[in-house]
Order: C-alpha cells, then structure tokens, then sequence
C-alpha cells in the first residue's frame, strides 16, 4: 500500500514549518496523527506528527525543530476541522509536549462506533471501505532514532493519507443513521482531555497481577524490587518493562534468593541484567527482609447502598440501550458519568446540566428515562 502514496513533505525546519502552517490556514481540514516513543523511554515524548491534506501529506520532526508554535493556532481555530483516528492519546501527548488546544475535531475511530461498527480499527475501516492492507511492521519501532528510514516514513504517512477520505465516509454513514449531532458532541467532549502526565503509584506492586498470590513478607520485598526498577527505569530512560518484567519482579519476591548465583537461575532474569543489576536487587531484598509489612491500600472504599443500586440499575439500563442500538455500552453514556449520575441523584432534567459526559444531545435523548429511572428507585427505597 505505501509504495502507491505520493512522496510526503518532511518539515525539519522553522522556515519549513511557518510555511506549512501558511498553507494549513487556508484549508477547511487535514488530517492528524503522532508517533511517539512510549516502548523506548521513561518519559516518552512526540516523536513525529503526520498532518494530511487531499493533496499532500507532512512528517513533521519535532526532535529537529525548537518551537511547534506555528501549529498551535490551527488547532484551536474553530473554523478548521481536525481529523484523527482514536484521538484521545494523540491529543494528551500533544498537550503535555507542546500546550497545544484542541477545537472542532472529527474522530474516524469514535464516528465508527457511534455508527455501530463492529470492526472500527484504523486498518479494518480501510479494509473495508478501500481494500487497503495496512503495513504493520512499524507499530512497535523506535520512533526517537534518526535517520527514520524511508519505509518507517511511508508507514507513518498512510496513517493520515486516507483519514480525509475516511472521514467524508464515515460522515455520510453518521447523517444516513441520524447520529452526526451525537457524535459531534462527543468529539466536543474529547477537545477536553487533560494532558498526559507520568506519575509514579509506589502502590503500584499490589496491582501486579502475578503476585497476587505472595505473602504479606513477599509483598514487602516486591514493593522495594518494584521501587528499584522504578529508579533504574527513570536513571536509564527506559520504560520500567524493559528494565525488568512484572513477572521477574514477582519470582524473585517469591523465590527469595540469597546469592547472585540464586538470582541468576531465577527464569527471565537475563546475564545483562544480572551483572548491571544484581546487586542492587541483592540489597533491595535486604531492606524488603527488615521492612515492616506493607498493609493493602483500600482503594474501593465501601458505597452506600443507594448508590451502589443507583449505579447497578444504570448500568443495566445503558446494557439494554446499547443492545437496541446495536454499539458498545460506553457510546450510550459513559462509566464516568453513570458514577455521577449514582452519586448525584439527580432529580429534574435541570440537575443534568451539571453531570460531566452527558452534554445537551444525551440529555435531550435519554434525560427523561434516566431521571424516570433515579426517581423510581428514589420512590421504591422510600
């Protein structure tokens, strides 16, 4: 498929991109998507931005350029439609990279399923609306390492050469099946996601699933083998996967070893990591072996009973919608605003104004049954 595409424009300079950002201002839309190194680092970053008109695609090298500035201005205006696919993460690491905001965007991956798309992937819609096989060999590279050669570029630009396309598609399915307006709203919502941010959970050891069998004292000497890989992980700039697995961390907690010779037996623990690591996961073991023993963080504090019944009849309610529409159960409303909903109580179609995720499309559609449905359960406790 890429060996058909037009050569795209690589933008490695601020005169480059003053330029292209003149040209993106007369257009009514392009495409977007970003490559980043996730796989590659401790703190990852935007490694590439692909931006697609109906004549020519961009690969923009944010590593080459100080600023991004000249784009921040398209993204906002909301006169210029931005479409992406799955856009969320995108539009999370480009506001944690470069304090872009975000208006009148269309979502492909988002349209597909509010239409009801069983299979709503980027390669399966072009697949089926274009018979395109889609070139996977690049979803796991490194996109931080330059030169990018020529085939990993032509991967990164069929990511948005058909968006364009894809999008006038998936908009005449969304008009045939009335959905447009529901969909514009939920792309409104998305232009509101936080930026994304590294945070460190020292909890995070009771949430490895391996180890869900380990003993109070196991636990306390996986919390300081979880600590170490976390101050490797971030000392190296890698992700704390590549420094050691979830499930080496869990053998050694649960074998204990007492010799780097032990250690070296234990499976998955490679000759590399035993000498660049082994010592430091000797003494993390003797600090775990004194260390008081850790007690579970309560993380899912006990709810009231209204609420909980409030919560459980929602979700069976937006079961039952989904299946007559025939889409996933988070397109009807979302888990976030079902908790609002169960916690709040609202009690007039007034008070819906004020529940996060259910903007004026949902409450106009499905105001009256969820109040109908509170009310009910309000009238039956009482």
């Amino acid at each position: 498929m890429t060996s058909q595409l037009p050569a795209p424009q690589i933008i490695n300079t601020q005169s480059g991109l003053r330029k292209l950002a003149l040209h993106l201002k007369r257009e009514s839309c392009f495409a977007v998507d970003t490559e980043s190194n996730s796989l590659y680092a401790y703190h990852e970053r935007v490694c590439l931005i692909q931006i697609s008109t109906l004549t020519q695609d961009w690969l923009i090298d944010p590593l080459a350029l100080d600023t991004l500035s000249p784009l921040a201005p398209l993204f906002a205006d909301p006169t210029i439609e931005k479409v992406f696919h799955a856009a969320e993460y995108d539009l999370m690491c480009m506001k944690r990279d470069f304090g872009f905001e975000f208006n009148n965007l269309f979502d492909t991956m988002l349209s597909a399923r509010v239409a009801g798309l069983k299979a709503f992937g980027l390669g399966s819609l072009l697949e089926t609306y274009f018979e395109l096989q889609v070139d996977k060999r690049f979803q796991r590279a490194d996109w931080s390492l330059r030169p990018i050669p020529l085939e990993q570029l032509q991967y990164a630009q069929q990511d948005t050469h058909y968006l364009l396309s894809l999008r006038d598609i998936l908009h005449n399915v969304l008009c045939e099946q009335n959905c447009l307006v529901e969909a514009r709203e939920i792309f409104a919502l998305l232009t509101e996601v936080p930026p994304a941010e590294h945070i460190f959970d020292p909890d995070g050891f009771w949430r490895i699933h391996a180890a869900r069998d380990c003993s109070r004292r196991q636990f306390a000497l996986l919390r300081e083998l979880y600590l170490l890989r976390e101050q490797l992980a971030e000392q190296r700039n890698r992700p704390p996967f590549k420094v050691l697995t979830d499930e080496v961390l869990t053998a050694i907690a649960l074998q204990e070893p007492e010799t780097l010779k032990d250690l070296g037996a234990i499976p998955g623990m490679s000759h590399s990591q035993l000498d660049r690591y082994g010592q430091k996961i000797m003494l993390a073991l003797q600090r775990g072996q004194k260390a008081p023993l850790p007690t579970r963080p309560d993380r899912n504090p006990r709810l009231d009973a209204a609420t909980q019944a409030r919560f459980d009849a929602l979700h069976e309610w937006r079961k039952r919608r989904a299946i007559e529409r025939g889409v996933e159960s988070d397109v009807i409303l979302s888990k976030d605003a079902m908790w609002a909903l169960a916690h709040n109580a609202p009690q007039s179609l007034d008070e819906l104004d004020t529940i996060p995720g259910l903007g004026p499309w949902k409450r106009e559609k499905y105001g009256e049954e969820l109040i109908g449905l509170i009310v009910s359960l309000e009238q039956g406790n009482a």
